[in-house]
């Protein structure tokens, strides 16, 4: 046999074997919940992108939750993830918990006015300033920052800041210490230093120490089969400086301290065990963004969504210059149909119809978002597309009002946390 025979030959055999192996179709029409919740969002007159809760699942997510923690520990509820008034009051009325995580400051206000029977713990230390703008934004009310305020501290030098405020505004006010449990972010990581921190609270006339946090999400994050590995290192490190710090408080140790450690990620492994903390923290699992898609979580449901409609659909794809958009849906069946959409370029993954794809050659847009998908996808003007959050706290907040779903219709409108007091 000839040499140039038997180039082409293997050059025809690379081709057909290319041929085989190129993507293949996944692209389908909505299933019945999004047709149904399409309808929902119709009959309620929206026509712009909205963030959509699922009512139902997402109580369905507080007992699967609940049902874990199981009276073992207490409940806080991470507002973060859950960004609105309106969804605050059904996760706090399904689970039975006033125990909220605040991450800024006028969030924090906000909360403040809404519950006055909450305990908050601050879920990140803030910048000294931050906490004066809460006393100053502070309306008064049944809520008692002094009482019910716990700001966390993870050096000394913000105890010192923290302690020169609360003497500048003859405040008292509640300190929890951070612990760096293994995640290296940030926290108590010697006796020393954590020595150091407990004796100038104790010094303080205005400081009183409250407890610890200790967050570990790393402990998921780690190779296949070590997360109890690694849950255990951390939680040994948690009971040794409680152990020190009881040694040094001793009768002054309180009475109602919060040991506060978990995650959205990591509460289901303290289902079984001996656990130093008296506290697991947990919100984004109950809306379940695709962040959370993990093993921890396979027992909880998505349960947001942001819907958006379609402008424009094209029967191709074109990509303007050099337009590799045929070749591009020839080697893929799921770029042969074209969609641009009302917004786009959230943190979020399309969900429905299946099969939708982004176009990097085209490039990404907040005005009118580019996907393709295949000839299976009968998608037309005016109808709606599905994407799933890929987390919760940033993502609620750029839609407005949430649109609740429930019993096949929308039923409510939840404004979400706004930057300023209204």
């Amino acid at each position: 046999m000839k040499r140039r025979t038997l180039i082409v030959g293997a050059a025809a055999g690379a081709l057909g074997l290319g041929w085989v192996l190129r993507p293949r179709e996944g692209g389908a029409d909505h299933a019945p919940y999004f047709l149904q919740l399409s309808a929902a969002l119709d009959e309620a007159g929206l026509a712009k992108p909205s963030l959509v809760i699922d009512r139902e699942r997402l109580l369905e997510n507080v007992r699967t939750l609940m049902g874990h923690i199981d009276g073992r520990f207490h409940y806080r509820i991470v507002a973060k993830s859950l960004p609105s008034l309106q969804l605050l009051d059904t996760v706090m009325q399904a689970s039975g918990s006033n125990r909220l995580m605040l991450f800024h400051q006028p969030f924090i206000n906000q909360v403040a006015s809404r519950y006055p029977q909450a305990d908050v713990l601050l879920g990140k230390p803030m910048p000294v300033a931050a906490a004066h703008n809460f006393y100053r934004q502070f309306g008064g009310g049944g809520f008692q920052p002094q009482r019910q305020l716990r700001w966390l501290l993870d050096t000394p030098e913000r105890v010192a800041q923290y302690d020169e405020l609360a003497r500048n505004l003859d405040h008292v006010m509640q300190a929890c210490i951070e612990l760096d449990v293994g995640l290296h972010r940030g926290g108590v990581r010697s006796d020393e230093q954590l020595l150091a921190m407990l004796e100038m609270i104790e010094a303080s006339p205005n400081l009183h120490f409250c407890g610890f946090m200790g967050y570990e999400p790393h402990v998921v994050k780690v190779p296949i089969g070590e997360a109890i590995t690694y849950r255990d290192r951390a939680m040994d490190l948690y009971r040794h400086y409680i152990h020190v710090a009881r040694g040094y408080l001793g009768e002054r140790w309180p009475q109602d301290v919060v040991l506060n450690a978990g995650g959205s990620p990591t509460y289901q492994l303290y289902d079984r065990g001996d656990f130093p903390m008296n506290e697991l923290a947990a919100g984004s699992c109950l809306v379940k963004p695709t962040d959370f898609d993990l093993p921890t979580l396979a027992d909880q449901v998505p349960a947001s969504y942001i819907a958006t409609p379609v402008l424009k659909r094209l029967d191709s794809l074109e990509i303007p210059g050099i337009d590799l958009g045929p070749i591009q849906s020839l080697w893929n069946p799921n770029r042969a149909r074209t969609f641009f959409t009302y917004g786009g370029y959230w943190k979020a993954k399309p969900e429905s119809p299946p099969g939708l794809l982004n176009n990097a050659l085209f490039g990404r847009s907040t005005n009118q978002e580019m996907l393709n998908g295949s000839r299976n996808i009968n998608l037309e003007p005016d109808d709606w597309i599905f994407f799933r959050p890929t987390q919760s706290e940033f993502v609620f907040l750029q839609f407005g009002d949430i649109a609740v779903y429930e019993q096949g219709r929308i039923s409510q409108r939840w404004p979400v946390f706004a930057e300023q007091p209204a």
